[in-house]
Protein backbone atom coordinates (compact mmCIF):
# COMPACT_ATOMS: atom_id res chain seq x y z
CA UNK A 1 0.00 0.00 0.00
CA UNK A 2 1.60 3.60 -1.05
CA UNK A 3 1.67 5.31 1.96
CA UNK A 4 2.10 9.06 0.11
CA UNK A 5 -0.42 10.89 -0.14
CA UNK A 6 -1.51 13.26 -2.57
CA UNK A 7 -2.66 16.90 -1.75
CA UNK A 8 -4.54 18.55 -4.61
CA UNK A 9 -3.42 22.05 -2.98
CA UNK A 10 -0.20 22.05 -2.75
CA UNK A 11 -0.31 20.62 -6.67
CA UNK A 12 -2.34 24.12 -7.74
CA UNK A 13 -0.24 26.38 -5.21
CA UNK A 14 3.22 25.03 -7.50
CA UNK A 15 1.14 25.34 -10.59
CA UNK A 16 0.38 28.67 -9.99
CA UNK A 17 3.44 30.03 -9.21
CA UNK A 18 5.24 28.03 -11.59
CA UNK A 19 2.98 30.10 -14.25
CA UNK A 20 3.38 33.16 -12.28
CA UNK A 21 6.77 33.30 -12.63
CA UNK A 22 7.03 32.42 -16.40
CA UNK A 23 4.56 35.44 -17.01
CA UNK A 24 6.92 37.69 -15.09
CA UNK A 25 10.10 36.43 -17.50
CA UNK A 26 7.78 37.01 -20.20
CA UNK A 27 6.65 40.56 -19.19
CA UNK A 28 10.65 41.26 -18.56
CA UNK A 29 11.48 40.46 -22.06
CA UNK A 30 8.61 42.71 -22.90
CA UNK A 31 9.62 45.51 -21.43
CA UNK A 32 13.23 44.90 -22.16
CA UNK A 33 12.47 44.84 -26.04
CA UNK A 34 10.67 48.16 -25.48
CA UNK A 35 12.83 49.67 -22.99
CA UNK A 36 15.32 49.37 -26.07
CA UNK A 37 13.49 51.39 -28.26
CA UNK A 38 15.25 54.74 -28.41
CA UNK A 39 12.92 56.81 -29.77
CA UNK A 40 10.38 55.52 -27.33
CA UNK A 41 10.34 55.91 -23.22
CA UNK A 42 8.10 53.95 -21.01
CA UNK A 43 5.73 56.31 -18.81
CA UNK A 44 2.61 56.00 -16.95
CA UNK A 45 -0.52 58.32 -18.19
CA UNK A 46 -1.96 60.66 -15.60
CA UNK A 47 -4.69 63.36 -16.19
CA UNK A 48 -5.02 66.26 -13.47
CA UNK A 49 -7.27 69.73 -13.60
CA UNK A 50 -8.04 68.46 -17.41
CA UNK A 51 -4.31 68.27 -18.39
CA UNK A 52 -3.21 65.10 -19.70
CA UNK A 53 0.61 64.16 -19.03
CA UNK A 54 3.09 60.89 -19.21
CA UNK A 55 5.57 60.82 -16.54
CA UNK A 56 8.84 58.63 -16.80
CA UNK A 57 12.70 58.65 -16.03
CA UNK A 58 15.53 59.54 -18.47
CA UNK A 59 19.17 59.55 -17.85
CA UNK A 60 21.17 62.97 -17.17
CA UNK A 61 22.56 62.67 -20.61
CA UNK A 62 19.45 62.69 -22.56
CA UNK A 63 18.15 65.66 -20.43
CA UNK A 64 21.05 67.89 -21.16
CA UNK A 65 20.71 66.84 -25.30
CA UNK A 66 17.23 66.75 -26.03
CA UNK A 67 15.51 69.27 -23.84
CA UNK A 68 15.79 72.73 -24.85
CA UNK A 69 15.02 75.78 -22.78
CA UNK A 70 11.15 77.24 -23.45
CA UNK A 71 12.60 80.21 -24.63
CA UNK A 72 13.77 78.40 -27.53
CA UNK A 73 9.72 77.68 -28.33
CA UNK A 74 8.86 78.69 -32.04
CA UNK A 75 6.12 81.31 -30.77
CA UNK A 76 8.72 83.22 -28.94
CA UNK A 77 11.49 83.26 -31.73
CA UNK A 78 10.69 86.68 -32.66
CA UNK A 79 11.53 88.00 -28.83
CA UNK A 80 14.61 85.13 -28.33
CA UNK A 81 18.13 86.64 -27.24
CA UNK A 82 20.14 83.39 -28.33
CA UNK A 83 23.24 84.53 -26.21
CA UNK A 84 21.28 84.28 -23.12
CA UNK A 85 18.49 81.91 -24.17
CA UNK A 86 15.96 84.41 -22.24
CA UNK A 87 12.95 86.46 -24.04
CA UNK A 88 13.06 90.31 -24.86
CA UNK A 89 10.60 91.22 -22.97
CA UNK A 90 8.83 94.55 -24.67
CA UNK A 91 5.11 95.75 -25.23
CA UNK A 92 5.06 92.88 -27.75
CA UNK A 93 6.46 89.93 -26.27
CA UNK A 94 4.92 90.37 -22.90
CA UNK A 95 1.90 88.90 -23.09
CA UNK A 96 3.56 85.46 -24.35
CA UNK A 97 6.04 85.34 -21.94
CA UNK A 98 5.79 81.51 -20.04
CA UNK A 99 8.86 81.94 -18.29
CA UNK A 100 11.06 83.74 -16.16
CA UNK A 101 14.86 84.67 -17.00
CA UNK A 102 17.40 82.56 -16.50
CA UNK A 103 20.16 83.30 -14.01
CA UNK A 104 23.34 82.06 -15.48
CA UNK A 105 25.01 82.90 -12.36
CA UNK A 106 23.44 79.73 -10.89
CA UNK A 107 25.02 77.67 -13.51
CA UNK A 108 28.39 76.70 -11.25
CA UNK A 109 26.98 75.90 -7.75
CA UNK A 110 24.34 73.76 -9.88
CA UNK A 111 27.02 71.82 -11.21
CA UNK A 112 30.03 71.88 -8.27
CA UNK A 113 26.59 70.58 -5.89
CA UNK A 114 25.65 67.50 -8.66
CA UNK A 115 29.33 66.41 -9.17
CA UNK A 116 30.74 67.17 -5.55
CA UNK A 117 27.90 65.89 -3.54
CA UNK A 118 27.42 62.45 -3.62
CA UNK A 119 23.58 62.24 -2.41
CA UNK A 120 22.56 64.98 -4.32
CA UNK A 121 19.19 65.03 -5.86
CA UNK A 122 17.29 66.97 -8.59
CA UNK A 123 13.01 66.87 -8.34
CA UNK A 124 11.40 65.51 -11.50
CA UNK A 125 10.91 68.65 -14.47
CA UNK A 126 7.70 69.24 -16.81
CA UNK A 127 8.75 69.19 -20.40
CA UNK A 128 6.54 70.40 -23.00
CA UNK A 129 6.22 67.79 -26.26
CA UNK A 130 6.04 70.50 -29.40
CA UNK A 131 6.08 69.34 -33.24
CA UNK A 132 6.99 71.13 -36.64
CA UNK A 133 3.26 71.10 -37.57
CA UNK A 134 2.21 73.34 -34.51
CA UNK A 135 4.18 76.61 -36.13
CA UNK A 136 2.76 75.88 -39.66
CA UNK A 137 -0.92 77.13 -39.89
CA UNK A 138 -1.32 75.29 -43.39
CA UNK A 139 -0.29 72.49 -41.86
CA UNK A 140 -2.90 69.22 -42.18
CA UNK A 141 -3.12 68.60 -38.02
CA UNK A 142 -5.10 72.30 -38.38
CA UNK A 143 -8.96 71.36 -39.47
CA UNK A 144 -10.62 74.60 -41.03
CA UNK A 145 -11.77 76.12 -38.10
CA UNK A 146 -8.20 76.42 -37.02
CA UNK A 147 -8.23 73.32 -34.74
CA UNK A 148 -5.94 70.45 -33.79
CA UNK A 149 -6.99 67.15 -35.56
CA UNK A 150 -4.31 65.45 -33.37
CA UNK A 151 -2.38 66.00 -30.17
CA UNK A 152 1.82 66.83 -29.80
CA UNK A 153 2.14 63.80 -27.77
CA UNK A 154 1.97 60.44 -29.92
CA UNK A 155 1.42 57.50 -26.49
CA UNK A 156 0.93 53.64 -27.54
CA UNK A 157 -0.48 52.00 -24.67
CA UNK A 158 0.21 48.76 -23.06
CA UNK A 159 -2.18 47.90 -20.91
CA UNK A 160 -5.92 47.72 -21.52
CA UNK A 161 -6.57 51.04 -19.54
CA UNK A 162 -4.38 52.72 -21.52
CA UNK A 163 -2.59 54.30 -18.27
CA UNK A 164 1.10 52.74 -19.15
CA UNK A 165 2.84 52.51 -22.82
CA UNK A 166 5.22 54.63 -24.51
CA UNK A 167 5.70 57.80 -25.54
CA UNK A 168 7.66 58.76 -28.90
CA UNK A 169 10.00 61.16 -28.22
CA UNK A 170 11.98 60.56 -31.84
CA UNK A 171 14.15 63.06 -32.95
CA UNK A 172 12.71 63.36 -36.37
CA UNK A 173 8.91 63.86 -35.05
CA UNK A 174 9.26 66.08 -31.82
CA UNK A 175 11.54 68.72 -30.10
CA UNK A 176 10.91 68.87 -26.03
CA UNK A 177 11.23 72.63 -24.22
CA UNK A 178 11.60 72.46 -20.35
CA UNK A 179 8.94 74.21 -18.72
CA UNK A 180 9.51 73.69 -15.08
CA UNK A 181 13.18 73.31 -14.58
CA UNK A 182 15.10 75.16 -16.81
CA UNK A 183 18.11 76.05 -14.20
CA UNK A 184 17.96 72.23 -13.83
CA UNK A 185 18.49 71.96 -17.11
CA UNK A 186 21.16 74.88 -16.96
CA UNK A 187 23.29 72.68 -14.48
CA UNK A 188 22.58 68.90 -15.81
CA UNK A 189 24.00 70.45 -19.44
CA UNK A 190 27.10 72.48 -17.32
CA UNK A 191 28.15 68.98 -15.76
CA UNK A 192 27.99 67.26 -19.28
CA UNK A 193 30.19 70.32 -20.40
CA UNK A 194 32.28 69.83 -17.06
CA UNK A 195 33.24 66.20 -17.90
CA UNK A 196 33.56 66.06 -21.67
CA UNK A 197 35.89 69.50 -21.59
CA UNK A 198 37.44 68.77 -17.82
CA UNK A 199 36.33 72.64 -17.20
CA UNK A 200 33.17 75.02 -16.96
CA UNK A 201 33.50 78.52 -17.88
CA UNK A 202 31.58 80.77 -14.93
CA UNK A 203 28.61 82.90 -16.37
CA UNK A 204 27.20 86.26 -14.47
CA UNK A 205 23.62 86.60 -14.36
CA UNK A 206 23.37 87.71 -18.37
CA UNK A 207 25.27 85.40 -19.55
CA UNK A 208 28.58 87.06 -19.90
CA UNK A 209 31.72 85.65 -19.02
CA UNK A 210 33.37 85.60 -15.85
CA UNK A 211 36.50 85.62 -15.03
CA UNK A 212 37.06 81.98 -13.59
CA UNK A 213 36.19 78.43 -14.67
CA UNK A 214 35.91 75.44 -12.30
CA UNK A 215 38.13 72.89 -13.28
CA UNK A 216 38.21 68.87 -12.66
CA UNK A 217 41.25 69.34 -10.74
CA UNK A 218 39.95 72.38 -8.62
CA UNK A 219 36.61 69.25 -7.83
CA UNK A 220 39.22 67.06 -7.10
CA UNK A 221 41.22 69.10 -4.53
CA UNK A 222 38.17 70.68 -2.58
CA UNK A 223 35.52 68.09 -2.71
CA UNK A 224 38.02 64.73 -3.38
CA UNK A 225 35.63 64.17 -6.32
CA UNK A 226 36.66 60.88 -7.74
CA UNK A 227 37.12 61.60 -11.61
CA UNK A 228 35.72 57.47 -12.36
CA UNK A 229 32.60 58.55 -9.99
CA UNK A 230 32.33 61.93 -12.01
CA UNK A 231 31.88 59.78 -15.42
CA UNK A 232 29.30 57.51 -14.14
CA UNK A 233 26.63 60.72 -13.92
CA UNK A 234 25.38 60.81 -17.81
CA UNK A 235 23.61 57.65 -16.88
CA UNK A 236 21.38 59.05 -13.58
CA UNK A 237 18.60 59.17 -14.10
CA UNK A 238 15.75 62.53 -13.40
CA UNK A 239 12.20 61.90 -13.61
CA UNK A 240 10.13 64.26 -16.05
CA UNK A 241 6.96 64.66 -16.69
CA UNK A 242 6.00 65.67 -20.38
CA UNK A 243 2.42 68.02 -21.64
CA UNK A 244 1.84 68.14 -24.59
CA UNK A 245 2.23 71.64 -26.41
CA UNK A 246 -1.12 71.17 -28.11
CA UNK A 247 -4.02 69.02 -27.35
CA UNK A 248 -6.28 67.70 -30.43
CA UNK A 249 -9.31 70.14 -30.41
CA UNK A 250 -7.81 73.24 -29.20
CA UNK A 251 -6.48 76.39 -31.42
CA UNK A 252 -3.20 77.46 -31.02
CA UNK A 253 -4.15 80.06 -28.59
CA UNK A 254 -5.87 78.12 -26.16
CA UNK A 255 -2.45 76.15 -26.44
CA UNK A 256 -0.38 78.28 -25.85
CA UNK A 257 -2.67 80.00 -22.82
CA UNK A 258 -3.29 76.16 -21.14
CA UNK A 259 1.28 76.20 -21.21
CA UNK A 260 1.53 79.12 -19.52
CA UNK A 261 -1.04 79.05 -17.59
CA UNK A 262 0.35 75.63 -16.08
CA UNK A 263 3.68 77.23 -15.65
CA UNK A 264 2.26 79.70 -13.67
CA UNK A 265 0.38 77.34 -11.36
CA UNK A 266 3.45 75.01 -10.71
CA UNK A 267 5.27 78.17 -9.80
CA UNK A 268 2.53 79.52 -7.39
CA UNK A 269 1.84 76.55 -5.15
CA UNK A 270 5.58 76.04 -4.59
CA UNK A 271 5.65 78.45 -2.40
CA UNK A 272 9.52 78.46 -1.22
CA UNK A 273 10.29 77.53 2.44
CA UNK A 274 11.09 79.99 5.10
CA UNK A 275 14.25 80.86 6.44
CA UNK A 276 12.79 79.58 9.68
CA UNK A 277 11.59 76.46 7.90
CA UNK A 278 14.65 75.82 6.29
CA UNK A 279 16.39 76.00 9.87
CA UNK A 280 14.25 73.21 11.16
CA UNK A 281 15.28 70.90 8.16
CA UNK A 282 18.29 71.18 7.47
CA UNK A 283 20.80 68.35 8.28
CA UNK A 284 24.07 69.95 5.99
CA UNK A 285 24.45 72.92 7.72
CA UNK A 286 26.88 72.73 11.01
CA UNK A 287 25.40 75.76 12.10
CA UNK A 288 21.86 74.95 11.79
CA UNK A 289 22.22 71.74 13.21
CA UNK A 290 24.08 73.50 16.53
CA UNK A 291 21.36 75.76 16.54
CA UNK A 292 18.15 73.58 16.30
CA UNK A 293 20.28 71.59 19.33
CA UNK A 294 20.50 74.62 21.44
CA UNK A 295 16.73 75.66 21.22
CA UNK A 296 15.45 72.73 22.12
CA UNK A 297 18.25 71.59 24.91
CA UNK A 298 18.90 74.56 26.59
CA UNK A 299 16.99 75.93 30.06
CA UNK A 300 16.94 79.30 28.82
CA UNK A 301 15.55 78.57 25.17
CA UNK A 302 13.37 74.83 25.60
CA UNK A 303 10.13 74.11 26.07
CA UNK A 304 8.92 73.53 28.97
CA UNK A 305 5.32 73.07 31.27
CA UNK A 306 3.41 76.39 32.15
CA UNK A 307 6.17 78.18 30.09
CA UNK A 308 5.26 80.28 27.60
CA UNK A 309 7.60 78.98 24.64
CA UNK A 310 10.76 80.70 24.17
CA UNK A 311 11.62 80.28 20.03
CA UNK A 312 9.56 81.05 17.51
CA UNK A 313 10.35 78.08 14.63
CA UNK A 314 9.18 79.86 11.65
CA UNK A 315 9.10 83.23 10.91
CA UNK A 316 13.00 85.15 11.43
CA UNK A 317 10.97 88.12 13.45
CA UNK A 318 9.25 88.45 16.90
CA UNK A 319 5.50 90.58 17.37
CA UNK A 320 5.59 93.28 20.12
CA UNK A 321 3.45 91.58 22.01
CA UNK A 322 5.20 87.91 21.20
CA UNK A 323 6.61 85.57 24.32
CA UNK A 324 9.47 84.34 22.88
CA UNK A 325 13.09 85.57 23.10
CA UNK A 326 14.32 84.65 20.04
CA UNK A 327 13.88 82.87 16.84
CA UNK A 328 15.28 79.73 15.10
CA UNK A 329 16.49 81.80 12.27
CA UNK A 330 18.55 84.40 14.64
CA UNK A 331 19.68 81.21 16.48
CA UNK A 332 21.43 79.89 13.03
CA UNK A 333 22.73 83.03 12.58
CA UNK A 334 23.88 83.34 16.22
CA UNK A 335 25.63 80.13 15.56
CA UNK A 336 27.13 80.82 12.54
CA UNK A 337 28.73 84.19 13.62
CA UNK A 338 29.90 82.97 16.91
CA UNK A 339 31.38 79.58 15.57
CA UNK A 340 32.03 80.73 12.31
CA UNK A 341 35.50 81.93 13.50
CA UNK A 342 36.02 78.27 14.97
CA UNK A 343 34.84 76.48 12.14
CA UNK A 344 34.83 78.39 8.95
CA UNK A 345 35.17 74.94 6.62
CA UNK A 346 31.76 74.43 7.76
CA UNK A 347 30.63 77.60 5.60
CA UNK A 348 30.69 76.16 1.92
CA UNK A 349 33.35 77.11 -0.40
CA UNK A 350 31.67 79.77 -2.08
CA UNK A 351 28.00 81.30 -2.28
CA UNK A 352 24.91 79.35 -3.58
CA UNK A 353 26.91 75.90 -2.70
CA UNK A 354 24.98 73.63 -0.06
CA UNK A 355 27.56 73.14 2.46
CA UNK A 356 29.25 70.01 3.65
CA UNK A 357 27.64 68.54 6.73
CA UNK A 358 30.63 68.75 9.36
CA UNK A 359 31.35 65.30 11.10
CA UNK A 360 29.76 63.94 14.35
CA UNK A 361 32.64 64.89 16.26
CA UNK A 362 33.26 68.43 14.93
CA UNK A 363 28.99 68.55 15.41
CA UNK A 364 29.68 68.09 19.07
CA UNK A 365 32.04 70.28 19.67
CA UNK A 366 30.17 73.08 18.10
CA UNK A 367 27.18 72.36 20.22
CA UNK A 368 29.74 71.96 23.48
CA UNK A 369 30.67 75.65 22.46
CA UNK A 370 27.52 76.72 22.11
CA UNK A 371 26.05 75.90 25.53
CA UNK A 372 28.54 77.67 26.49
CA UNK A 373 27.88 80.92 25.24
CA UNK A 374 24.27 80.47 26.36
CA UNK A 375 25.30 79.64 29.76
CA UNK A 376 27.09 82.20 29.46
CA UNK A 377 24.08 84.63 28.38
CA UNK A 378 21.62 83.36 30.64
CA UNK A 379 24.09 85.03 33.58
CA UNK A 380 22.84 88.42 32.28
CA UNK A 381 20.38 90.25 34.53
CA UNK A 382 18.01 90.78 32.09
CA UNK A 383 17.64 87.47 31.50
CA UNK A 384 17.78 86.53 34.88
CA UNK A 385 14.70 88.59 34.84
CA UNK A 386 13.22 85.95 32.58
CA UNK A 387 12.21 83.65 35.69
CA UNK A 388 9.91 85.91 36.74
CA UNK A 389 8.58 88.02 33.68
CA UNK A 390 7.83 87.68 30.35
CA UNK A 391 9.30 88.93 27.21
CA UNK A 392 7.33 91.46 26.25
CA UNK A 393 7.41 94.35 28.61
CA UNK A 394 11.39 94.24 28.30
CA UNK A 395 11.30 94.07 24.66
CA UNK A 396 8.88 96.90 23.76
CA UNK A 397 9.60 100.61 23.08
CA UNK A 398 7.97 102.62 25.70
CA UNK A 399 6.03 104.68 23.49
CA UNK A 400 3.75 101.39 22.05
CA UNK A 401 1.18 100.16 23.94
CA UNK A 402 1.69 98.41 27.45
CA UNK A 403 4.84 100.21 27.74
CA UNK A 404 8.75 98.77 27.85
CA UNK A 405 12.20 98.95 28.39
CA UNK A 406 13.89 98.61 24.90
CA UNK A 407 16.09 95.99 25.98
CA UNK A 408 18.28 94.90 22.74
CA UNK A 409 18.88 91.29 24.55
CA UNK A 410 15.41 90.73 23.73
CA UNK A 411 15.84 91.44 19.72
CA UNK A 412 17.02 88.97 17.48
CA UNK A 413 18.99 91.86 15.35
CA UNK A 414 21.19 92.05 18.74
CA UNK A 415 21.36 88.85 19.88
CA UNK A 416 22.92 88.09 16.28
CA UNK A 417 25.42 91.13 16.58
CA UNK A 418 26.33 89.92 20.49
CA UNK A 419 27.46 86.11 18.90
CA UNK A 420 29.03 87.84 16.06
CA UNK A 421 31.11 90.17 18.34
CA UNK A 422 31.54 87.50 20.79
CA UNK A 423 32.82 84.84 18.34
CA UNK A 424 35.36 87.13 17.19
CA UNK A 425 36.45 87.77 20.76
CA UNK A 426 37.06 84.58 21.84
CA UNK A 427 38.29 82.27 18.82
CA UNK A 428 40.58 85.49 17.20
CA UNK A 429 41.36 87.30 20.45
CA UNK A 430 41.65 84.55 22.82
CA UNK A 431 39.95 86.28 25.20
CA UNK A 432 37.52 84.18 27.66
CA UNK A 433 33.61 83.83 28.08
CA UNK A 434 34.52 84.08 32.27
CA UNK A 435 36.48 87.47 31.54
CA UNK A 436 34.20 88.78 29.08
CA UNK A 437 30.86 88.38 30.68
CA UNK A 438 32.34 89.64 34.28
CA UNK A 439 31.99 93.24 31.75
CA UNK A 440 29.00 92.24 30.64
CA UNK A 441 27.61 91.66 33.22
CA UNK A 442 28.45 95.19 34.92
CA UNK A 443 27.44 96.57 31.72
CA UNK A 444 24.08 94.95 31.94
CA UNK A 445 23.46 96.41 35.76
CA UNK A 446 24.01 99.71 34.73
CA UNK A 447 21.50 100.05 31.66
CA UNK A 448 23.84 99.52 28.72
CA UNK A 449 21.10 97.20 27.21
CA UNK A 450 18.26 98.70 28.00
CA UNK A 451 16.24 101.74 26.48
CA UNK A 452 17.46 101.67 22.57
CA UNK A 453 14.83 104.20 21.55
CA UNK A 454 16.83 107.30 23.92
CA UNK A 455 19.81 109.15 22.53
CA UNK A 456 21.55 108.31 26.32
CA UNK A 457 21.96 104.97 24.63
CA UNK A 458 24.62 103.52 22.44
CA UNK A 459 22.39 101.96 20.49
CA UNK A 460 20.36 104.80 19.23
CA UNK A 461 20.56 105.34 15.50
CA UNK A 462 21.99 101.84 15.28
CA UNK A 463 20.25 99.35 16.32
CA UNK A 464 16.96 102.08 16.49
CA UNK A 465 15.88 104.35 13.63
CA UNK A 466 14.72 107.14 15.37
CA UNK A 467 13.40 108.19 12.23
CA UNK A 468 11.19 105.51 11.76
CA UNK A 469 11.12 104.85 15.36
CA UNK A 470 11.71 101.06 14.58
CA UNK A 471 14.46 98.68 14.84
CA UNK A 472 17.14 98.73 12.47
CA UNK A 473 18.52 95.28 10.96
CA UNK A 474 21.26 97.22 9.29
CA UNK A 475 23.42 98.56 11.89
CA UNK A 476 23.89 94.51 12.90
CA UNK A 477 27.79 94.90 11.80
CA UNK A 478 28.45 98.52 13.64
CA UNK A 479 27.10 97.20 16.69
CA UNK A 480 29.32 93.95 16.88
CA UNK A 481 32.21 96.28 15.96
CA UNK A 482 31.12 98.84 19.04
CA UNK A 483 30.85 95.75 21.85
CA UNK A 484 34.06 94.76 20.36
CA UNK A 485 35.60 98.03 20.94
CA UNK A 486 33.60 98.26 24.55
CA UNK A 487 35.63 94.78 25.31
CA UNK A 488 39.12 96.00 24.58
CA UNK A 489 38.98 94.03 21.51
CA UNK A 490 40.52 97.02 18.91
CA UNK A 491 43.75 98.45 19.51
CA UNK A 492 44.53 99.84 16.49
CA UNK A 493 44.32 104.14 16.23
CA UNK A 494 42.67 104.12 12.75
CA UNK A 495 40.28 101.41 13.32
CA UNK A 496 39.18 103.06 16.62
CA UNK A 497 38.95 106.29 14.39
CA UNK A 498 36.79 105.12 11.74
CA UNK A 499 34.87 103.45 14.34
CA UNK A 500 34.34 107.38 16.23
CA UNK A 501 33.02 108.29 12.59
CA UNK A 502 30.59 105.47 12.05
CA UNK A 503 28.72 106.00 15.24
CA UNK A 504 28.38 109.45 14.60
CA UNK A 505 27.11 109.20 11.01
CA UNK A 506 24.72 106.62 12.51
CA UNK A 507 23.64 109.47 15.07
CA UNK A 508 22.71 111.96 12.04
CA UNK A 509 19.80 112.10 10.85
CA UNK A 510 18.80 114.78 7.76
CA UNK A 511 22.36 116.29 8.82
CA UNK A 512 21.65 117.01 12.33
CA UNK A 513 24.16 114.75 14.52
CA UNK A 514 22.31 113.73 17.71
CA UNK A 515 24.89 113.82 21.03
CA UNK A 516 24.17 111.61 23.64
CA UNK A 517 22.85 114.11 25.97
CA UNK A 518 20.03 114.69 23.52
CA UNK A 519 21.48 117.89 21.54
CA UNK A 520 22.40 118.43 18.41
CA UNK A 521 26.27 118.47 18.08
CA UNK A 522 28.94 118.76 15.31
CA UNK A 523 29.60 115.00 14.14
CA UNK A 524 33.40 114.86 15.36
CA UNK A 525 31.74 115.91 19.16
CA UNK A 526 30.48 112.85 19.57
CA UNK A 527 33.04 110.46 20.91
CA UNK A 528 33.05 106.69 21.67
CA UNK A 529 31.91 105.68 25.24
CA UNK A 530 34.71 104.35 27.75
CA UNK A 531 35.73 100.56 27.75
CA UNK A 532 33.71 98.22 29.80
Amino acid sequence: MNDSTFDPTNELAKEYLERENKEKQVLSLLLGNFLDKKDHILVQKTEMGGTEAYIGSVTLEWFAGRVHFASGLPLLQKKHNPETDNIEIDADSIDEIQQRPLDWSRQAPLVQYLAARKNHKFPPVLVVINQPWVDNPKAPEWDSEGRAKKSTTDFTPLDKDGKVGLLNVSEDNVTIYALDGQHRLMGVQGLMELIKTSKLQRYKKDKTADDSLITLADLTQQYQVDPAYLQSLPKEKIGIEFICAVNAGETRTEARRRVRSVFVHVNLMAAPLTKGQLAQLNEDDGFAIVARKIAVTHPILEQKPNRNPRVNWNSATVATNSTVLTTLQALQDMSERYLGHKFPHWKPFEKGLIPMRPENEEIEQGIEEFKKLFDSLASLPSYKILEHEDTPVLRRFSFEKGGGEANILFRPVAQVAIAQALGFLVFKKGLSLASIFKKLRKFDQQGGFTGMEYPQSLWYGILYDPNKKRVQVSGKDLAAKLLIYLLGGISDPMEIAGLRKALANARTVEDRTIGFNGEFVEPKEVGLPPLI
